[in-house]
């Protein structure tokens, strides 16, 4: 006898815990999969507006325009421009309490700027942790899935006298559905997360490597002009 082992008839004669392990899985698949493509155009944003502010940076634009531009478009910036802000912020601050000290002009802007390097750091980071989740537990759960799955099948064919392959293929085959569809949940957020990963760890490194060149803008500066903390009018003329 001719037996319809299509998934969706297998899902809708399996047993009720199958049944909502597969929607589970389903709908973290659905979720991980709208994660995967929010952080995706998340992340080329966030290039695009930091190479934008590195080229008028080192384009040269003063840094008094380049803090006022940013402070103005602090909700729609990129983070290397919020980073240059809070430094810029920090020192002029210091600069009205009137600390004239290159030292402490220094080490509070750099104090700033990591701080705010820090909040972009576990801002760009965000769904990261669930797609590893969904990428570590939903073979687990679609396993467990499997697992009940065949337990309700032996169990139903123990009442059985005669058992042959067409009675015992349905019940192994709807078990199975659920392994696959957690490798189908799994296998995308691994994906996904392992190269958003690597994606932020470049980004990263471009921001610390701006903080460090920012910093050593304002200490030669500072060193030229000591007493006076006045950061310079053009950043690319004291080198890139």
């Amino acid at each position: 006898m001719n037996q319809d082992l299509s998934i969706t008839t297998l899902l809708l004669h399996a047993s009720l815990p199958v049944q909502l392990v597969v929607l589970l899985l389903v709908t973290v698949s659905v979720a991980s999969w709208a994660a995967i493509v929010r952080k995706y155009f998340a992340l080329k944003r966030m290039r695009a507006l930091n190479d934008e502010f590195e080229r008028d940076f080192w384009s040269g634009t003063s840094l008094n325009e380049l803090f006022a531009s940013a402070a103005q478009n602090a909700k729609h910036g990129g983070p290397m421009e919020r980073i240059f802000a809070s430094g810029m912020r920090e020192y002029q601050k210091l600069r009205e309490r009137r600390v004239s000290d290159a030292g402490t002009l220094l080490d509070g802007a750099r104090r700033a700027m990591r701080a705010s390097f820090q909040r972009e750091l576990d801002a760009g980071e965000s769904n990261l942790s669930f797609l590893a989740t969904v990428g570590s537990v939903s073979p687990y759960v679609g396993l467990f899935g499997t697992v009940w799955g065949i337990m309700h099948a032996f169990t139903g064919l123990a009442a059985l006298e005669q058992v042959t392959l067409s009675t015992v293929a349905p019940g192994i085959a709807e078990a199975l559905v659920a392994t696959a569809i957690g490798l189908f949940a799994a296998i995308p957020a691994v994906v996904g997360y392992n190269r958003f990963a690597r994606e932020i760890d470049r980004i990263a490194i471009s921001l610390e490597t701006f903080i460090e060149e920012f910093s050593n803008i304002l200490q030669r500066n500072l060193s030229a002009a000591p007493g006076q903390g006045v950061p310079p009018a053009n950043p690319a003329a004291s080198g890139h």
